[in-house]
């Protein structure tokens, strides 16, 4: 019989740490940590997910924490919120980061999990920061042991679930959807900074106009309006001044760091609106968005790929060279390199914006695929089998084939190549714009 033990708690880490509060060290806490918000009475905005009669905020009060997954961008309250919950809640709370954590980091957790469950009926709260840092095996991992309840995950993520959280994980996880704060709920938080004790404590003063400056900056992210409200004190104390200016704030925020997970939506937002573009003809437009990606720090080899399948999809034909330019901008990168390799993007981007458009070859097909899995495997006309053998030939294989290079001008006119049940179908129509319309001449003279 073995003996039975408790499950050894986890050393404090700094998460756990600094959800403990404690003034001792408040000068060499960061003032985004020492403002972090204890209670759900304390978050400003989430007004719908955090309100108090809101289900998700009874089920916490109620200590009844199923397993979650909070999606929202930096600074919108993911780490605050799974401190609040671990304040909260009288289950073992157990921090992770996925940046660091591995699968034996995962395993040591669930054991400990499994055995403070076993033996003094404890539940345990994992939080995972940056879940989608997991990948799928490791993901993986985690599935067993959230189906049988070893513990009840919380994961945390900038980036949509749906593209960076396994489906069986993401199947047996109520997602939450974290918005970015509003400028308005920003100057609350920085007023809120500078007044209160475990804040500035009233050593500054910044008029709206400053506050308001400071959280435009900051795009929603509560983080790094704190961050840039911390920096303009020290700079104001060092000039001996009580008052923070538009300028210190200016002296301290020479880059605006853009918005962006480059495997997320908001990548998918601007890829979206650079394709568009060009699918619009707007150079000037196609151009921005590009660089908007790579300023970003988006892998330039996504970018001269989806170049590449646009020169397809939406040029074809119209102008047959835009899928060799594309491709050789592709070719032309990785010979190239960063910065040297933005000359050839740019040069596909503009080409690609400007040139004439045509999804006929797009159109074609998709009409073709849908005849294949609609008709199914048709029996191949007896005229277009070949008959290696004398059986075949026997048996009709190749009859009646007509070799278009003995046929006038290269054409066996009035010859089919369709199955019989789709013989009128037409699944490639050229337009009339850019090369398309020499071969839409072409196609009405019969090749």
């Amino acid at each position: 019989m073995s003996k039975r033990r408790p499950a050894p708690e986890p050393a404090p880490t700094l998460f756990e740490a600094a959800s403990r509060g404690g003034t001792g060290s408040s000068s060499n806490v960061p003032l985004a940590e020492r403002m972090r918000p204890r209670t759900l009475e304390d978050l400003v905005g989430q007004a719908k997910l955090f309100d108090r009669d809101a289900a998700f905020a009874k089920s916490i009060a109620a200590d009844r924490v199923r397993s979650m997954i909070l999606w929202g961008p930096p600074g919108s309250g993911k780490t605050t919120l799974a401190k609040i919950i671990a304040e909260t809640t009288k289950a073992r709370f157990v921090a992770l980061n996925a940046v660091l954590a591995g699968v034996a980091d995962v395993r040591e957790a669930t054991r400990a999990a499994g055995e403070a469950r076993r033996y003094e009926g404890k539940r345990t709260i994992l939080f995972l920061d940056e879940i989608h840092r997991f990948n799928k095996s490791q993901q993986d991992a985690l599935l067993p042991h959230v189906e049988d309840g070893t513990f009840t995950l919380v994961g945390a993520t900038t980036e949509n679930p749906s593209f960076s959280v396994n489906a069986p994980l993401l199947s047996r996880c109520k997602v939450f959807r974290l918005s970015g704060l509003t400028d308005d709920n920003l100057v609350e938080l920085l007023q809120r900074a500078l007044t209160s004790a475990q804040g500035l404590a009233a050593e500054f003063e910044a008029d709206h106009e400053v506050l308001l400056a400071i959280a435009k900056l900051a795009q929603g992210d509560a983080r790094r309006a704190l961050t840039s409200l911390e920096l303009c004190a020290d700079i104001a104390r060092a000039e001996g001044t009580r008052t923070i200016s538009v300028e210190q704030l200016a002296a301290q925020a020479e880059h605006k760091t853009l918005l962006y997970d480059k495997s997320g939506e908001e990548h998918f937002n601007v890829i979206s609106a650079f394709i568009k573009s060009m699918r619009g003809s707007d150079a000037n437009a196609s151009i921005y968005w590009m660089m908007r990606m790579v300023e970003a720090g988006d892998d330039p080899l996504f970018i001269l790929r989806r170049m590449i399948i646009f020169a397809s999809e939406d040029i074809g034909n119209a102008d047959p060279r835009a899928l060799e330019i594309a491709i050789a901008a592709d070719v032309a990168f990785r010979r190239l390199g960063m910065p040297e390799g933005l000359y050839s993007m740019s040069q596909a981007a503009l080409y690609l914006a400007t040139a004439p458009k045509s999804n006929a070859c797009n159109v074609a097909w998709h009409l073709a695929q849908t005849a294949v899995r609609t008709h199914g495997a048709l029996p191949v006309p007896h005229h277009l089998r070949n008959a290696p053998t004398k059986l075949m030939k026997a048996e009709g294989y190749g009859a009646g084939y007509r070799y278009p290079h003995d046929e006038p001008g290269g054409v066996a006119a009035g010859a089919t190549y369709l199955p019989e049940e789709l013989a009128q179908e037409v699944f490639y129509e050229p337009t009339d714009r850019g090369y398309e319309r020499t071969i839409a001449e072409r196609l009405r003279r019969g090749g």
